[in-house]
């Protein structure tokens, strides 16, 4: 395994994402790109597999090394930057994992994991559009409130119906209102604005009345 750490731009003592992938990952994030974008890919090297003395400490340090370039010149192409094949190498097993740990009840490992996811997508600064933002704020939302962090979970709500704004009527928009709207009750905030957005989704027929749960949602949802 290779653990690579993903900082973004700003405050130097801001704290990593990080990531553990194998060398069969760089592996076929190379094959993909190369069979999508020809032309990007013909400058970009990648240290090839060797059948012998693959695992001695000098041949990892100097893979280690040749990965660290590697994926420094994808981000370096924003025609690569911007591939799905490339957001899904380094977002996809962390967001799957943490679903799974959370569908089971392991909230304390599954909080660490979509903490983790989030300051991924926030650090490469370059998400494929607003649904996995959103996903990972359901799942740390559903993680505080399991964990008895009504403030935090709150936040994320708000964080979310930012993102969200006017797109009625989005799936997950419903689950948060009605999430945001009972946080904010049992904090005794105010929750007029958000229940009075809530219900006019359920008058208009955009959402059903209870709207679905964060958390039924985010066992539902299949991550590709």
């Amino acid at each position: 395994l290779y653990t690579l750490a993903v900082m973004g731009p700003g405050p130097p003592d801001r704290q990593p994402a990080q990531i553990s992938r194998r060398y069969s990952d760089f592996e076929r994030l190379h094959r993909n790109l190369q069979r999508q974008f020809r032309g990007p890919m013909a400058a970009i090297s990648f240290p090839r597999k060797r059948l012998r003395r693959n695992f001695t400490a000098e041949t990892i340090a100097r893979r280690s090394r040749a990965f660290e370039q590697f994926l420094s010149h994808l981000q370096a192409v924003p025609e690569l930057r911007r591939a799905p094949d490339l957001q899904d190498f380094f977002v996809l097993p962390e967001l799957r994992r943490a679903q799974s740990l959370t569908c089971t009840g392991l909230y304390h490992e599954a909080l660490a994991l979509w903490a983790n996811a989030w300051r991924l997508q926030t650090q490469l600064g370059t998400p494929l559009g607003p649904d996995r933002p959103l996903l990972t704020l359901a799942g740390l939302a559903v993680c505080h409130q399991e964990l008895e962090n009504p403030g935090e979970a709150r936040a994320c709500c708000e964080r979310a119906l930012q993102l969200l704004g006017d797109k009625n009527p989005h799936p997950l928009l419903a689950p948060f209102l009605e999430a945001h709207v009972r946080l904010s009750w049992r904090l005794g905030l105010d929750k007029r604005q958000t229940e009075a957005r809530l219900q006019a989704l359920q008058e208009a027929g955009l959402t059903p009345t209870p709207p679905p749960s964060l958390k039924e949602l985010l066992i539902k949802e299949e991550l590709d």
